[in-house]
């Protein structure tokens, strides 16, 4: 009797299943466990049939096979699923195992630190976080990181770069001598002390201060401008110091000038930027400025997600920054934090991603944007413009899905209100009602704003395609990070539409109610006298 074979997809390897060809040993397998065909392609067929097989998997995997992110298995041949590089799976992956993880997990340890709770793993929606290997529950402490683990401006002034920065004949900041530390860190690579923690930072970083000046000019108008200051402020920072650059050759293997170059010290200002605690530190006589940043390694891989609750700060009594989660964390999924209440502009500028679904997403819209939508007397126009620039009214003007934000609304008030009541300017900037006319008129240059920016939106989502046909790999990926923006905005804009159309429709039926009311109460008076008359 011929015998026939079943290529099982695992994990490793292929493992090749002979059968009767009556009663197929394969198929009693699968009935057994409940396990269906499609099973096979997605590697979901364990080599072991026992309870204990299925520990050990687990336990190996390091996630339950619930965890895996369902995927389309072409049809191909065997061979081309022999290692786990050819699966596609939402399983996280484990980093503890790694040469730069176990190094880096040594040096905080030899240091004071302890963790128990979490380990860092690769997510397929966020890359780098850290899993709870057990379950955290609500109050729980989610950890602790001792003061001797924080890389801090005192940390540098206590290295080799101390008497440097203190015989300089002017202060540094607190953020450049971390800047210039970690670039040095770097540069000595093995031999140097904090060097376990360098190694795990990121090559580079996807704020807009790396994007190419094709992605950057494709970013909305606020948040191009910002990102072109957060590049000059690094490159004032770099050429305005080169002098002390030059006096830090004895502890550099290489030239000073191939050392701390631009790209270097922007590579560490991203890096302080992005990963540094908030944590208020005395202040000394040898730097100036802010004096709370704080670099946390092992605590600084924890991801931000926009409903996350927790309570973060420096603990006094246990000299130890802490997180404490106030939701918890089941067992092997990714523990998050809060970064604080940001929208995806913010978030994209200073930490280099975007966050789906974030509720504090809102659409910004400028003082050019409002001059261009409204009409009227010029005069009229740039007054009030004036009034509401003196009364800082002109700064954070934004829309969200709900309609426009309350800044917005008082500034649409102003402009709407008539010539002849321009003296009331202040109670309306304090919320007073402009009359049933101006509101109209208010909620329709909303509109207008939001048709006006939505158009915007169109025109760059058509550019952003144009380029993704012919950008280099690097360039797309900064080029999904932009459309995601202005996806965002898009879908913000139609539901404010949306909204707006509802209150105008509203305000229609309002006034038609008043006409109606107003027509009313003129008739009444006239059938009652006819009736008395009678």
């Amino acid at each position: 009797m011929a015998a026939w074979y079943v290529t099982v997809v695992t994990q490793n390897n292929s493992v090749r299943m002979p059968g009767k060809k009556q009663e197929p040993a394969t198929w009693r397998f699968l009935i057994k466990r409940r396990f269906k065909w499609s099973q096979i392609a997605t590697g979901a067929v364990m080599n072991g049939r026992g309870r204990t097989s299925r520990k050990r998997k687990k336990k190996r995997d390091g996630v339950p096979q619930s965890f895996c992110k369902p995927t389309c298995v072409a049809a191909v041949p065997s061979s081309d699923f022999s290692t786990s590089a050819n699966l596609s799976c939402r399983r996280p992956v484990p980093l503890s195992h790694r040469p730069e993880y176990v190094e880096l997990l040594r040096f905080l340890h030899r240091r004071g630190f302890t963790s128990t709770l979490l380990q860092p793993a690769l997510f397929s929606d966020t890359g780098r976080g850290l899993q709870a290997v057990r379950s955290i529950k609500p109050g729980q402490l989610l950890i602790s990181l001792p003061e001797s683990c924080l890389l801090t401006p005192s940390t540098v002034l206590d290295s080799y770069l101390g008497q440097y920065i203190k015989s300089w004949r002017r202060r540094l900041s607190s953020l450049l001598a971390l800047c210039v530390f970690l670039v040095c860190e770097r540069h000595r690579g093995p031999d140097a002390e904090w060097w376990p923690y360098v190694r795990v930072l990121p090559a580079s970083y996807a704020c807009p201060a790396y994007f190419a000046h094709a992605a950057a000019a494709l970013l909305p108008a606020r948040l191009r401008r910002r990102a072109v200051e957060q590049e000059d402020t690094v490159r004032e920072m770099h050429s305005s110091n080169r002098d002390f650059f030059r006096t830090l050759q004895p502890v550099l293997r290489q030239p000073v000038e191939d050392v701390l170059t631009f790209d270097a010290l922007r590579w560490a200002w991203c890096s302080v930027n992005t990963r540094s605690v908030f944590m208020i530190q005395p202040s000394n006589e040898f730097l100036h400025g802010q004096n709370d940043y704080a670099l946390a390694p092992f605590l600084d891989l924890l991801n931000h997600r926009p409903d996350a609750q927790v309570k973060a700060g420096f603990n006094h009594e246990t000299r130890s920054y802490e997180i404490r989660s106030a939701g918890g964390t089941p067992r092997f999924r990714q523990a998050f934090i809060n970064y604080g209440s940001h929208d995806n502009q913010r978030l994209l500028l200073e930490y280099g991603f975007i966050a789906p679904d974030n509720p504090h997403s809102v659409v910004y819209v400028d003082a050019e944007m409002l001059r261009e939508v409204l009409k009227g007397d010029a005069a009229s126009l740039e007054q009030k413009m004036k009034f509401l620039e003196d009364n800082n009214f002109l700064s954070n003007l934004s829309v969200c899905d709900e309609g426009p934000s309350w800044r917005l609304t008082t500034a649409l008030r102003l402009m709407a209100l008539p010539q002849t009541l321009f003296h009331r300017r202040k109670a309306v900037l304090l919320g007073q009602a402009v009359g049933e006319a101006a509101e109209r008129q208010s909620v329709q240059t909303a509109a207008a704003l939001c048709r006006r920016l939505l158009r915007d939106a169109i025109a760059a989502l058509e550019k952003i395609s144009k380029v993704l046909q012919q950008g280099e790999p690097s360039l797309r990926e900064q080029l999904r990070l932009v459309e995601s923006l202005w996806l965002e905005e898009k879908c913000i804009l139609g539901k404010c539409l949306r909204s707006l159309s509802g209150s105008q429709a509203e305000a229609a039926h309002t006034d038609v109610d008043e006409r109606l009311a107003d027509r009313h109460s003129r008739v009444r008076p006239q059938n009652n006298a006819a009736r008395d008359e009678t």
